[in-house]
């Protein structure tokens, strides 16, 4: 019995080890051909890779408002250009400029026979945008007679121009946002009056805090300012089109004036974002929440807690991002709240 098992285990064991062999041999020419298909796909697409840079080229489609205008070597070098030529304040006396332009970057393999046009995308962009210049007018009687590019400078001209004229004249420094369309020249010039004590009447508030027939009454958050209309920071490809105003999660929004909600949602970089229309082309936005509470065609009433501050979407902390649209425009929001 013990030489029967003997031999079943010799038996056994030889089988086993032939399999064994075979399975691991199996095992080595499969990777080793594995590794030459891998080998063959990568030398094809070096292949491939050179062809197509032999005969192509990297470059980026601009659009202005969706319509594809030409190509750009780089996007970064022609932001570059952008801010050194269209946001260098060449006029006088001018405290910063914005531009309001729809433009997009998409990159795309080229035929390198067929140039870029950089001097005519920004002949397009700057022809077809609005610029917005902002400074101080020091009015003589109602009339602006000299123009500051910061609130420092405009109260020192005052204050030299007391010494030198009667005490009946009256003296009072504007702040004005001066629009300029590009493709009309059509001028559209806002103004935000500040007397020189300080001691501006509720009426003349109120006149001030009024676009295009819309009061604007209240505040949206009670916080700091961080970050001003037309500001340029490295976080973002533009100039800043709205306020943002650091404040606490979970601080209470309220809206500005009364209106119908058209958007009560998330939306990109927004995050959770809240629109109001309040009329007359005139609308809000609400950027960031972290709790909205109202809800797309409701009426809101100036006053009205439509939502909480948060930090959602592209946010490096909680805050709220407000903007002001007019027409679809956007304007400086210091020009009418946070007075």
């Amino acid at each position: 019995m013990n030489k029967i098992c003997s031999i079943i285990k010799k038996y056994w064991f030889g089988i086993k080890g032939e399999w064994t062999y075979i399975f691991n041999r199996k095992i080595a020419y499969y990777t080793k051909e594995t590794f030459k298909f891998i080998n063959i796909i990568a030398i094809g697409v070096i292949i491939i890779l050179g062809i197509l840079s032999f005969k192509y080229k990297s470059v980026y489609t601009v659009y202005l408002d969706g319509e594809a205008v030409g190509y750009i070597k780089s996007k970064n070098d022609f932001e570059n250009l952008l801010e050194e030529k269209l946001y260098d304040n060449q006029e006088e006396n001018i405290a910063f400029s914005t531009i309001n332009v729809d433009k997009q970057y998409k990159l795309k393999l080229l035929d390198k026979q067929v140039q870029t046009n950089e001097d005519e995308i920004f002949t397009a962009i700057k022809e077809n945008s609005d610029i917005t210049y902002f400074r101080y007018a020091i009015n003589v009687n109602s009339d602006p007679k000299v123009y500051a590019s910061s609130l420092e400078e405009a109260e020192q001209v005052v204050s030299n121009m007391k010494e030198d004229i009667s005490q009946d004249i009256e003296l009072s420094i504007l702040k004005i946002y001066e629009t300029q369309n590009q493709s009309n020249k059509e001028v559209q010039i806002e103004t935000l009056a500040q007397d020189l004590s300080n001691s501006i009447h509720e009426e003349e508030k109120r006149i001030a805090s009024t676009i295009n027939g819309v009061y604007l009454s209240k505040n949206p958050v009670v916080g700091n300012i961080t970050s001003r209309y037309g500001a340029k920071e490295r976080i973002r490809n533009h100039t800043h089109q709205g306020l943002d105003i650091s404040a606490k999660t979970g601080t209470k929004i309220q809206a500005v004036a009364d209106g119908k909600v058209t958007y009560s949602g998330e939306l990109g970089g927004y995050g959770n974002l809240i629109k109001i229309d309040h009329g007359n082309g005139v609308e809000t936005y609400y950027g960031h929440c972290s709790k909205i509470y109202t809800s797309v065609g409701k009426e809101v009433k100036a006053g009205d807690i439509i939502g909480l501050v948060g930090s959602t979407g592209n946010s490096t902390g909680p805050h709220l991002h407000l903007e002001l649209r007019l027409n679809g425009k956007v304007v400086n929001p210091l020009n009418y709240l946070y007075k």
